[in-house]
């Protein structure tokens, strides 16, 4: 009988210098940096950098206005953001003009692709609220420029670094679904804005990217410290999943859930940003934690990302439709650099599957 892994569970499929997911210490690390030193002082473009360097060689050395010029450019395709595609999914939106933008190999179109989330989910959530989309401003670093397309007011320093801390934490993490699909696209020889496709439609999937929004609807619904307990019980003696715990591979807690927790409060810190909401979450957290522990005991279910991602997201400004947009923003230019290194191996991924339906039937 052959042995099937469902889902690749335990296969694995690539060799990479990208970065490293340590489920049983806690540990991410991206291309020999730990994920918490990244978030506390690396901005997109550091991480950018750090991710494409080796895989370009014609990659500028100083990224800022290099993806200055790539927001301008892609910027005339917002023009296509008509009515009815404002319309859809921020999401669908937004990947709807990505595809857009050309299929090629160079780093002039991988940071066009790197930008591209950022810009059309700026104009389109601009769209939505019946106001014209704001042009990208080249001498902004990107973070701060994302901020300033989407409000048309400039953004604080601190709301700035709280979200390149974001996009930073989440621009890479070993080879997740998305990352995979990504490779797969690569692996055929099609170029970087196929593979960022294959990205953005797997990460849009509720089990990989869309977890964060709940987090906000469990947070309203839950509304009060004191209620937080009864909150939780309930909603576990009816079945349902605690969003924000557990992971697919941390069996310790997330570490990327404490490096947004530590720029949340330098964010709360800095702007007085939320400090009621940011308590309730704590609450929360340590109510959660404490029911699980106690409900689940040989089942490890800590703290993961999407739970401090919405705190910190939310604080910013963003609506929950357009969580999984962002995500997509840091992540997108961990594709490029695992397409690339796809590429650079010459294999195309082409696992088996085992038959399992009817047999011929013999001729009567």
């Amino acid at each position: 009988m052959v042995q099937v892994s469902a889902g690749l569970e335990g296969v694995i499929a690539a060799a990479t210098v990208l970065s490293d997911v340590d489920g049983q210490a806690g540990r991410l690390t991206i291309r020999g940096f730990p994920v918490e030193d990244l978030a506390g002082r690396a901005r997109f473009e550091d991480a950018v950098h750090l991710l494409f360097d080796g895989f370009f060689d014609d990659l500028p050395t100083d990224l800022a206005p290099a993806l200055g010029a790539a927001r301008v450019r892609v910027f005339q395709e917002v023009a296509a953001l008509d009515d009815a595609l404002a319309a859809r999914d921020p999401y669908d939106a937004m990947r709807a003009l990505l595809a857009r933008l050309p299929d090629g190999e160079t780093a002039h179109d991988a940071l066009a692709l790197a930008v591209a989330p950022a810009v059309f989910t700026a104009a389109t959530l601009r769209r939505r609220q019946g106001l014209e989309a704001v042009a990208p401003d080249p001498a902004l670093p990107h973070a701060a420029d994302f901020l300033r397309m989407l409000r048309g007011a400039p953004a604080t320093d601190g709301e700035a670094r709280a979200l390149d801390a974001y996009l930073v934490t989440v621009c890479d993490h070993g080879l997740n679904a998305s990352t995979f699909a990504a490779r797969v696209a690569a692996s055929t020889r099609a170029g970087l804005g196929s593979a960022v496709l294959a990205g953005l439609s797997t990460l849009k999937g509720p089990l990989h990217g869309g977890a964060p929004g709940p987090v906000i609807d469990m947070l309203d619904a839950i509304g009060t410290a004191d209620n937080a307990i009864p909150w939780l019980e309930a909603a576990l003696d009816a079945g349902e999943r605690l969003m924000g715990f557990g992971h697919r591979i941390y069996r310790v807690r997330d570490p990327r859930a404490d490096a947004l927790k530590a720029a949340l409060s330098r964010l709360s810190r800095s702007a007085g940003a939320l400090p009621g909401r940011l308590a309730l979450a704590e609450a929360v957290e340590r109510a959660a934690l404490d029911i699980l522990s106690r409900r689940k005991p040989d089942r490890p279910l800590e703290t993961n990302v999407e739970f401090y991602t919405a705190l910190l997201l939310e604080a910013l400004g963003l609506p929950p439709e357009a969580f999984t947009c962002v995500f997509a923003a840091g992540r997108t230019a961990g594709w490029i650099a695992h397409a690339r290194e796809q590429q650079a191996s010459g294999k195309l991924i082409r696992p088996q599957s085992v038959y399992v339906g009817p047999r011929p039937k013999a001729a009567a």
